[in-house]
């Protein structure tokens, strides 16, 4: 039964460290978001854990889970025109999941030392980027116009 409560904790740490991510990804209005962060770092934990009860090989389940991730995170990544997005959500993804892992193996301090790393670069690095973007002067305009002739010589002859 003491393997159960601990199971559960071990739960529990995943489902906080998880939200603690998808928070900051909720607020920052992306596609994977606090729930979606939670399940994959609940996840991500509870196959850890299991693996260690049933199965003889635990890296075994640990190696699959991680290229399952991969595929996951892979189906958030797009193209739109010469631009691509989602890899951010991608490697949240991937290192959520790890985060779980973690927890799922007993190393707390390290979920949580990476839980604070995930922010950091979520946050500090989010704003270094802008910086970077208006130091080099590299903006991205969007022009949306009507579909008529006039708006059509109206931008080419800008």
């Amino acid at each position: 039964m003491d393997h159960i409560n601990t199971a559960a904790l071990k739960l529990m740490i995943s489902l906080f460290l998880g939200a603690v991510v998808g928070f900051e990804r909720e607020i920052s209005d992306k596609s994977a978001g606090l729930r979606t962060n939670v399940l994959i770092c609940v996840g991500a934990c509870l196959f850890t854990v299991l693996s260690g009860y049933f199965v003889n090989d635990p890296a075994r389940i640990s190696a699959q889970l991680v290229s399952g991730i991969g595929f996951l995170g892979a189906g958030s990544i797009m193209r739109e025109g010469d631009k691509v997005t989602g890899l951010t959500t991608a490697a949240t993804i991937w290192v959520v999941a790890a985060i779980g892992m973690a927890v799922g193996y007993d190393h707390f301090l390290l979920a949580a030392t990476t839980t604070l790393l995930v922010l950091f670069v979520q946050l500090a690095l989010t704003q270094l980027n802008i910086l970077i973007d208006d130091w080099r002067e590299r903006h991205t305009f969007r022009i949306v116009s009507s579909l008529d002739q006039k708006a059509v010589d109206d931008i080419e002859g800008a």
